[in-house]
This record gives C-alpha cells, sequence and structure tokens, in this order.
C-alpha cells in the first residue's frame, strides 16, 4: 500500500517529508511482530501510528485495544492491565481479565507509557521477553500472543536519568522508533489542515467553511502551535461557531489564537532551552526584567499624577547594588554557557534615579512575580504540569521543586 492510500484511509493530512518518513517506518514494521515506540509532542496524532502497523499487519483480524496509562490510577493499573482474581483486593467481587489476556493474538498500544509505575514496568518487561504474566492476586502464569507499541510525549532518556522509567524496558519498547513531527515543523500542512478541519466543521454544523485570508494564513504559519494539531482542530471548531463572517482576518484570528512560547516569556526564548540551571537562571531574569520595567512605568506615573519629578534627589547606589546587580548577574551567564538567548531592550534610562524603598520592595516581590508566573502556566494548562514546564522553559523536575517549595496548590 503506497503513502497516499494510507493517508487517505487512516484520515492522515500533510506532505511533510519527516510525516511521510514516518508513515513508511510503520508501513515497513507492520508486517512483523516487532515492538515500536512513537515519540513526539501531545497533539501531534501520534493515535494513528498504531492503528496503521495493526490494520497492515497480520494480526488486522484479532482485537486491537488502546490504552492511556496516565488516565489509570496507580493502584489499579495492574489490575487493568493483567486482571485480577476474585478477592484479590477490596472491591474485586469477582475475577477479571486484563487488557493484555483480552488482547491475546492482536495488539495492544499503550500510549503515555512513561507514567507507568516502576513496578508496573517490571511487569510490562517480563511480558515484552517471554509473553508471560500473572494476574493480580494470582500465582499462575499465563501467556499472551500480543504485539506492542508504546507512545510518549515525554523525553523517556530524561525520564531514565531521573529513575523513572527502566532502561532495560526502553531498549525493548525501542526496538524501531517512529518519530511523528510537531506542526510547527510542517507549515506546508498546517493550511491545508485548516482547510480540511474548516470543510469538516462546516460540513457538521451545516454552514460555510472558513476562508482565511493572506494576514490570517501568515499568522497561522508563524504560531508557535504548542498543541500541536489538536490545537489547530479546536481553534478552527471554535471560530467555525463563534464567527458569523466566513472570512477570517487577522484581527479575527488573533483573538482565538493564544500567545504562546516566546510571546508569553518575551525576555528570552531558545530552542535548545529545555532543562537544567540555566534554564532556572533565564526566568529569574524575565522577573528582574519585569521588575525593572514595572518599576519605570510606576515612577513615570506618580511623575504624571504629582506633576513633579519626586524622585529627582534619589540615591542611584542602592538601586545599581541591588536590583540592577542582580538584573545583570542572570543575564550576563547567557551568553557565557553558548545559548540562543534574545533579549528584549529595557526602556529605561540607567542614569534615572530610583527610589530605594521602592527597589526595596520590589526586590523582596521576587519570589511573589515567579510563583505568579508559575500558576499562571499551571492554571492555562488545567494543571498539566509537563506542559505548564515548557511554557516556562524551565524542566518538570525543577517546576516540581517550585510547586512544592511555594506550596501551590491544584
Amino acid at each position: 500500500m503506497d503513502l497516499l492510500t494510507i493517508k487517505q484511509r487512516f484520515g492522515i493530512i500533510g506532505n511533510a517529508p519527516a510525516l511521510d518518513r514516518a508513515i513508511d517506518i510503520a508501513r515497513q514494521v507492520a508486517p512483523t511482530d516487532i515492538t515500536v515506540l512513537i515519540s513526539g509532542e501531545s497533539g501531534v496524532g501520534k493515535e494513528a501510528f498504531p492503528q496503521i502497523i495493526h490494520q497492515l499487519s497480520a494480526r488486522k483480524h484479532g482485537p486491537y485495544i488502546a490504552v492511556n496509562c496516565g488516565a489509570i490510577p496507580e493502584g489499579t493499573i495492574d489490575s487493568e492491565l493483567f486482571g485480577h482474581e476474585k478477592g484479590s483486593f477490596t472491591g474485586a467481587h469477582e475475577a477479571r481479565k486484563g487488557y493484555f489476556e483480552v488482547a491475546n493474538g492482536g495488539t495492544i498500544f499503550l500510549d503515555e507509557v512513561a507514567d507507568l509505575p516502576l513496578s508496573t514496568q517490571v511487569r510490562l518487561l517480563r511480558v515484552l521477553e517471554t509473553g508471560e504474566f500473572i494476574k493480580v492476586g494470582s500465582s499462575k502464569v499465563q501467556k499472551t500472543d500480543v504485539r506492542i507499541v508504546a507512545a510518549s510525549n515525554i523525553d523517556i532518556p530524561n525520564a531514565i536519568e531521573t529513575g523513572k522509567f527502566r532502561q532495560d524496558l526502553y531498549y525493548r519498547l525501542n526496538t524501531v522508533p517512529i518519530v511523528v513531527p510537531p506542526l510547527r515543523e510542517r507549515n506546508d500542512d498546517i493550511i491545508l489542515l485548516f482547510r480540511k478541519f474548516a470543510a469538516d466543521f462546516a460540513e457538521k454544523y451545516r454552514m460555510p467553511a472558513l476562508d482565511p485570508d493572506d494576514e490570517a494564513r501568515n499568522i497561522l504559519l508563524h504560531a508557535r502551535w504548542m498543541g500541536n494539531v489538536r490545537q489547530l482542530k479546536n481553534l478552527v471548531e471554535q471560530i467555525s461557531i463563534i464567527e458569523q463572517n466566513r472570512i477570517i482576518t487577522g484581527p479575527i484570528l488573533r483573538k482565538y489564537l493564544p500567545e504562546t512560547g516566546n510571546r508569553d516569556l518575551p525576555v528570552l526564548y531558545s530552542e535548545h532551552q529545555v532543562k537544567g540551571e540555566f534554564s532556572e537562571r533565564e526566568i529569574m531574569y524575565k522577573v528582574l526584567f519585569d521588575m525593572r520595567r514595572d518599576i519605570n512605568e510606576l515612577k513615570k506615573m506618580i511623575v504624571e499624577i504629582s506633576g513633579q519629578d519626586v524622585f529627582a534627589g534619589g540615591v542611584h547606589a542602592p538601586a545599581q547594588s541591588s536590583l540592577d546587580q542582580l538584573y545583570n548577574e542572570y543575564r550576563q551567564p547567557a551568553a557565557d554557557h553558548g545559548h540562543t538567548v534574545v533579549h528584549q531592550p529595557v526602556e529605561q534610562d540607567d542614569d534615572e534615579p530610583f527610589s530605594p524603598s521602592v527597589v526595596l520592595e520590589e526586590s523582596l516581590s521576587l519570589q511573589t512575580k515567579e510563583m505568579d508566573m508559575i500558576k499562571r502556566a499551571l492554571e492555562k494548562y488545567t494543571g498539566k504540569r509537563r506542559n505548564a514546564a515548557r511554557e516556562l522553559g524551565i524542566s518538570e523536575r525543577t517546576l516540581y521543586r517550585k510547586i512544592k517549595e511555594y506550596g501551590i496548590k491544584g
């Protein structure tokens, strides 16, 4: 089956070389029983690839079960996957088959496999190596013939380093890797996807399809699409329902396209900045930048209200020795580490005097500002810490530590 036929059959839109490569690997590996690990950001459409592998394999007439490992509580995941015997735990009123038993002769898709507890990872490794498993509360070894396809949107090697994922399991799952590219690396596909979704929702809601103008198309092509194809689809559906005008202009589109990535962190942006101490340094640099800007705006406001420069006799030294010194301290190492950092110009005259009391008060609010940034990121992604960490430009581990340190709830 050629690539075009596969795309039509499974509803895949796009012609990006990286996407075609991923589909071609899935097509080649399908006739075998090799374990496959699919990686890619959330929302890129990873769920289509295990279906391609299953439908093009000799197991296509067998069961196909998709399991979201991140959605099952840790206390019940073993029972869900491997089954349990009657009375094996509180509430186990009868014996139950697990997914590996039900999917015998077919394919099981383990989505978000990196969210599995370590104890469950040991059980999964045994299935991969011997095809054997034991139900919860049983001592009887059972056999299963299941093709496993796994997927993850996090960096599993990093999870291995932090002790959250077994290295031996990773190598067993990663026999053949398939990498699904993010939408921002598929520029030529963005407009195609927009028009496809617009046509689908026009038919669903019985209304004319949306048509983006030149400005809107330019905005679509340059957006970062942190939610990838899922975000684009949701955006098209939202506009289709709310907007009466079927010609989508730039101003209309901007109302629905949230500012993401470096737009939320205007001081800096690095494509390679994903983890480590340097990211913490950069977020502190942003906090200090915002403080300088806020102080400058506050001074201007007071001058406008009072009609005179109440800071004319201010002292320069405290400002330079406290806020500016911290600002420069966090700013300078960015160049020393060889990272690509774009700094927004500071709209302030450094020779302009500051009030020492204002500087002290603002300096003491560093933690408050950082807490506010973290809370806003968590609220934006409805508590999903992985996405919030990516938005803030810090590692997930650092975000966990900050949440615990500040006692942030939710």
